[in-house]
């Protein structure tokens, strides 16, 4: 049973869907194994867990 683990930043529900679909339907072609077969994690982060470029996401947004 394959897992496809994505960690981002706050996502909403339409994207949720959208990502879990698409995820799935190109890992089914690619790797030949039924979509049912499949399971999708998301973890959301807080901007303020989230670093890029020595700062915090949450500190750049505030800029």
């Amino acid at each position: 049973m394959p897992v496809i683990t994505l960690e981002a930043g706050k996502l909403n529900k339409e994207q949720k869907s959208q990502l879990v679909k698409e995820f799935t339907d190109a890992a089914s072609k690619i790797m030949n194994v039924p979509e049912q077969a499949f399971i999708v994690l998301i973890k959301e982060n807080e901007a303020e867990n989230i670093g890029v470029g020595g700062e915090l996401l949450s500190d750049k947004v505030r800029k």
